[in-house]
C-alpha cells in the first residue's frame, strides 16, 4: 500500500515539476535581449515578446494543475507545433533539427503523457 502512494505522488508531482522546469527553459531564450544595445522599455517589450510562450504554457499549468486533460493537449500541442514551425520555415536542416526534438518536442511529450497517466488514474471506472 505504501509503494502505491509513492507511485502515486510521483505521478501526480512529476509533470508538474516538469512542466515548471520546461516553461523557465523557453523563458531563458528570452535573454538574447540583453545581447543588443536597446533602450530600457524596448528591453521591456523584447522580453515580452520573446516570453508569450512561455507565459502561456505557465497559465496552462495553472489549469492543468486541477484540470490535467488540458496538460495532456496543450504540452502535445506545443511540441509538435514548435517542431512544426521548424519544419516548415525551412530552417533547420536534417542535423539542426536534432537539439529542437531533444530539448522541446520530447520533455513537452513526456509531459503531456505524464498528464494523460494522472488523468486516466484519476477517471471514475
Amino acid at each position: 500500500m505504501k509503494q502505491k502512494r509513492k507511485v502515486s505522488k510521483f505521478i501526480y508531482w512529476a509533470p508538474r515539476i516538469l512542466s515548471i522546469i520546461f516553461v523557465l527553459f523557453l523563458a531563458l531564450f528570452s535573454l538574447d535581449v540583453f545581447e543588443n544595445n536597446y533602450t530600457f522599455w524596448q528591453t521591456v517589450i523584447g522580453l515580452l515578446m520573446h516570453n508569450i510562450p512561455a507565459i502561456i504554457l505557465l497559465i496552462v499549468l495553472v489549469i492543468s494543475w486541477k484540470h490535467e486533460i488540458v496538460g495532456v493537449i496543450a504540452f502535445a500541442i506545443t511540441g509538435l507545433a514548435i517542431i512544426l514551425f521548424l519544419i516548415i520555415a525551412e530552417r533547420a536542416s536534417r542535423y539542426e533539427i536534432i537539439f529542437p526534438v531533444i530539448f522541446v518536442l520530447c520533455p513537452a511529450l513526456l509531459i503531456s503523457i505524464l498528464f494523460y497517466i494522472n488523468w486516466k488514474r484519476k477517471r471514475p471506472k
